[in-house]
């Protein structure tokens, strides 16, 4: 391995986690607070370090949906001490049984929850993650090495000494909050094999990075998934709600997995929610990608490829298709989807219902804007990430997805014949 930093950091983390993992709940909820305090205290440090990061962004040309992805302002930083203390608010799943059972010899098993361990996070252009994976696996006990993308490196490498230190002036051991600090792909590839050190590996950011972790990595993954969803406007749509959860599923924030990408409108009501959805669209500056027949209704509009309704564009890019049936909408979700966020618009509620079930997605829904596929929209405090697979953890990912299960068998001097 040609990268001394990642060996030395993994043993760090491994010593680390041995002793995070039987702190107290009280230890690590103060811990929580002085990082969440830190965070407000040291803003203009951190504001300053994004800076940088943002005007490289710029030169470099990325996308503005990439660069927002990238900003950080005095409100998302609020929000971040804010996903902070929710955690602090939330029960520990550590040491919880989550069953027990008294076997005929008198043999008592339970089933109790315990840390991962060590978990790595390789993630993309989002400084936000940085808090997000740090307060989830301080709350869980796990110790945690991140990777995140070289255009945010400036603004994870402040916030990673700030939380850590703050973390470890509250009680908690040092090292515990690691971050990678070289920014060569090759440490990245290097890093998906330390399975000496690393007990689960989980990617966020685009289809390429995820994978790259997937098909590469040695190290166990929890692989979150690609956001390509899909709201579809049934014929029994009210109309206006329709509207407002489409422009709020495209145009709130593009550049997330939750946001849709692809707009499936009923063909029986195409001709009078197009024209006017589409002119609301384009004047947020979305391009829009459709059909032959939605070009027809919404002329000077591109026509739509295969591949715009296989990408998560991440950008104000919207691809829209015309469908005869419910049915067909379906099989174009259940060909082109990527099992994250699925909507229908109807207020039909046996349609709603077929939709809940039918569709193969980690979330799915009714009447409401893909927009909510969110660990802190759900309650759940901070998210480490959506995962659209099925083993171990589905949909957001928070504090109990990022433990595992021991079983404690109590005995009075039973042997086996």
């Amino acid at each position: 391995m040609p990268y001394p930093e990642l060996i030395l950091k993994g043993k760090k983390a491994k010593d680390a986690a041995y002793q995070l993992g039987h702190l107290s709940s009280q230890v690590k909820d103060k811990a929580l607070e002085a990082m969440a305090e830190a965070l407000i205290a040291k803003e203009d440090e951190i504001l300053a370090a994004n800076a940088l990061d943002v005007e490289s962004g710029r030169k470099k040309g990325l996308s503005k949906a990439l660069l927002d992805r990238l900003l950080l302002t005095p409100k998302r930083i609020e929000d971040m001490a804010e996903g902070l203390y929710a955690l602090v608010g939330l029960a520990d799943p550590i040491g919880e049984v989550v069953h027990q059972w008294k076997r005929p010899n008198g043999l008592e098993i339970g089933q109790v929850r315990v840390p991962l361990g060590v978990v790595g996070i390789i993630y993309e252009a989002r400084p936000n993650v940085t808090v997000d994976a740090a307060g989830l696996c301080i709350k869980t006990g796990n110790a945690v090495l991140l990777r995140g993308g070289s255009e945010a490196i400036r603004s994870n490498m402040t916030i990673t000494r700030i939380i850590a230190e703050a973390a470890e002036q509250a009680g908690i051991p040092a090292n515990s909050i690691q971050l990678i600090e070289t920014t060569d792909r090759e440490a990245a590839q290097e890093m998906m094999k330390m399975n000496e050190y690393l007990d689960v590996l989980i990617p966020r950011g685009g289809a390429g990075l995820i994978q790259t972790v997937v098909k590469n990595a040695t190290v166990p993954v929890i692989e979150t998934g690609v956001g390509n969803c899909h709201v579809y406007v049934d014929s029994d749509a009210d109309l206006e709600m329709a509207e407002k959860i489409v422009i709020n599923a495209k145009t709130h924030r593009p550049g997330v997995c939750n946001a849709m990408e692809t707009l499936l409108v009923h063909k029986d009501v195409a001709k009078k929610f197009l024209p006017q959805v589409s002119n609301r669209l384009m004047n947020l500056e979305v391009e829009l990608r459709g059909c032959p027949r939605s070009v027809a209704i919404v002329p000077g509009i591109k026509e739509a490829t295969d591949e715009d309704y296989e990408t998560e564009f991440l950008d104000l890019i919207l691809a829209i298709r015309i469908v005869n049936t419910f049915d067909e909408a379906l099989d174009h979700i259940r060909r082109y989807g990527s099992g994250h966020t699925e909507a229908i618009v109807t207020n039909n509620y046996s349609l709603a219902r077929q939709f809940t079930r039918r569709v193969d997605a980690a979330a799915v829904y009714v009447n409401a804007s893909t927009r909510f596929t969110d660990g802190f929209q759900y309650g759940l405090g901070a998210e480490i990430g959506i995962s659209t697979q099925k083993l171990h953890a589905r949909g957001p990912m928070g504090l109990k997805e990022l433990t595992t299960i021991k079983y404690v068998c109590y005995g009075d001097g039973q042997t086996r014949e």
